[in-house]
């Protein structure tokens, strides 16, 4: 495995200066909030305070190591290693993982300790940690099961009823491929909605009803093709909008003209010019510089009632916080961070939460976990270094248990072997993923070719072939939603662009019907990629408002078509 290069620099001397990157040679700089971060972050075990060192690699290659630990929408057919249970994981079978169905998983048919090594100080930690996790069962999935009913087919997700293909989604009913839903019911293909009911093909929506393509939308109902338009009512075509009702291109139409042009998109060929058309007329409507409501003193985009957030993306309730992403639920004082929420101090972790205090190097760590270092799928655990798989567990160091004595003085001696092999700090390396690097997360945001991930090491999963491959011609999807029947149910169809085969199931049909639209004719893979593509990077760029020559920090590059204005100019042109 290969080290990180020395970090013997100083603090002082890396503050607010230039560095390369040791991953991509990039250019970044080491600010001295950063390094104040890093200080107060710095764990005391024993007394003794253990500095974290200012990072080598570049915050874009941090998120990429970070993303390249988890899958979300990859699901496979595979058994049950404990029980011979035939069942649904994110790990595909061809992985040299003991996998487990999550209620075997979390029983005590078996025990973690039993994989428990000692740590030797003669190699580099990574390499033996790699070793410890790969070889402890793992979880088929990643979801609050016990609560769930009737979602066999979801990834990161919990408290749900009813659902197909959504992840990283909570407490919804009925929903079916989407991806981070909260409290809705009756949606679909829908991304990053919370409270929807009847939606479908929503981006960044709150509270909107019975709506069809609306984005960055809030408390809008009986409406479709919306862009930044909060308590509007049976709008079509329309962008900035405040509480108007019966809308269309911005302009006031009476409820029959609505109800003539709404009829139209059960077409998909309607349906496809509508979509083309609003792409080119929102265009006319300047955007705010940043996606944001309740916030201050915040750099970084899509952000909701947040301070003091420095290159944030995808968050809520942030409070001192730097470079967190996909932030689900309140932090305080966190650097580093991908999918994570409810905790305080957390540093270089993905996919940790719920009542999470101190924790430093881990992943897929929840639920009362605190004092964790480079720790992964532990629950309800403390003053753990170097474990996987642990529950209810205290004073462990590589699934061994010990006193507190004997932990303390482990623990300090091994952050001290790492000091000296370049290892202490560092996020997780890529080779620890459980995931090729086109199966998990990091592909939707950094993708690269196979040759590409090869020639720099990493893994490349393989398709897997398909077991239910239609050997007879495909079906074709109806063109429009009134000639269409519960027959469709029945076909198998191929995706134009992916060429991957998928159904219709009789829910989306039902949905479909309701909101008078025509059912899709590519996969869910690539309707989330393109849902995907709508949204704006997650990096900025500095441009000045076009109306007042403010400088502001927005995620439009500067050559997009779109007119950006600040705060207070935006205000001013939609009130």
């Amino acid at each position: 495995m290969q080290q990180t290069p020395n970090q013997s620099t100083s603090a002082s001397s890396v503050s607010g200066t230039g560095h390369a990157c040791a991953h991509c040679s990039q250019a970044f700089d080491v600010t001295e909030e950063d390094l104040q971060m890093l200080d107060a972050l710095s764990p005391i075990i024993g007394g003794k305070k253990y500095p974290l060192p200012p990072p080598t690699i570049c915050p874009e290659e941090r998120e990429r190591m970070r993303l390249a630990q988890t899958n979300h929408i990859n699901l496979y057919e595979r058994t049950c290693d404990l029980s011979g249970e035939k069942m649904i994981s994110s790990i595909s079978p061809d992985k040299p993982f003991k996998v487990y169905k999550q209620e075997q998983w979390y029983s005590d048919r078996w025990d973690p300790l039993e994989y428990g090594k000692e740590f030797d100080f003669s190699r580099p930690f990574f390499d033996q940690f790699k070793e410890l996790s790969w070889s402890v069962p793992k979880p088929a999935l990643f979801t609050a099961f016990q609560y769930d009913e009737n979602c066999a087919y979801t990834n990161n997700a919990g408290k749900n009823k009813n659902c197909y293909l959504i992840f990283d989604s909570d407490e919804n009913r009925d929903c079916y491929y989407s991806y981070s839903l909260n409290g809705c019911v009756d949606c679909s293909d829908c991304y990053r909605a919370r409270k929807c009911t009847l939606c479908c093909e929503c981006i960044d929506c709150v509270q909107c009803y019975e709506s069809i393509y609306l984005q960055d939308c809030e408390n809008c109902s009986n409406s479709a093709f919306l862009k930044n338009c909060i308590g509007c009512k049976n709008c079509l075509m329309c962008s900035n909008l405040r509480n108007k009702e019966y809308y269309v291109e911005n302009k006031k139409v009476t409820p029959e003209q609505f109800a003539e042009y709404r009829a139209l998109l059960g077409s998909r060929k309607s349906l496809q010019r509508a979509g083309e058309r609003f792409a080119k007329l929102k265009l006319e409507y300047p955007q705010k510089y940043i996606h944001g409501v309740q916030i201050e003193n915040v750099v970084g985009d899509y952000l909701v009632n947040s301070k003091n957030a420095y290159m944030c993306f995808d968050s809520e309730d942030l409070w001192d916080c730097r470079y967190v992403y996909q932030g689900f639920m309140p932090l305080k004082n966190c650097m580093d961070l991908q999918e994570c929420g409810e905790g305080e101090r957390l540093y270089n972790c993905s996919v940790v939460g719920y009542n999470a205090n101190s924790l430093i190097g881990c992943d897929q760590c929840l639920q009362q976990v605190s004092d964790l270092l480079y720790c992964t799928h532990c629950f309800h655990c403390t003053n753990c270094f170097g474990c996987s798989g642990l529950r209810n567990r205290k004073y462990c160091i590589f699934n061994k248990q010990y006193t507190k004595e004997a932990y303390d003085a482990l623990a300090g001696k091994m952050i001290e072997h790492m000091q000296k092999t370049n290892e202490w700090g560092q996020c997780l390396p890529m080779e620890m993923s459980m995931f090729g690097y086109n199966e998990s997360t990091v592909q939707e945001y950094f993708p690269l070719t196979k040759q590409d991930v090869e020639a720099r090491g990493w893994m490349w999963s393989p398709v897997p072939e398909q077991k239910d491959a239609h050997p007879g011609p495909f079906s074709n999807v109806p063109d429009d939603i009134g000639d269409t029947t519960e027959a469709v149910c029945k076909g198998i169809y191929q995706c134009p662009v992916t060429k991957k085969a998928f159904k219709i199931v009789e829910q989306e049909l039902e949905l479909a019907q309701k909101l008078h639209i025509p059912l899709p004719v590519t996969s869910f893979f690539q309707r989330h990629k393109e849902r995907m593509a709508l949204r704006n990077p997650r990096k900025l760029w500095k441009r000045t408002c076009s109306k007042c020559s403010k400088e502001v920090i927005t995620s439009y590059a500067p050559e997009r078509p779109e007119e950006i204005v600040c705060e207070e100019c935006y205000a001013k042109a939609v009130y």
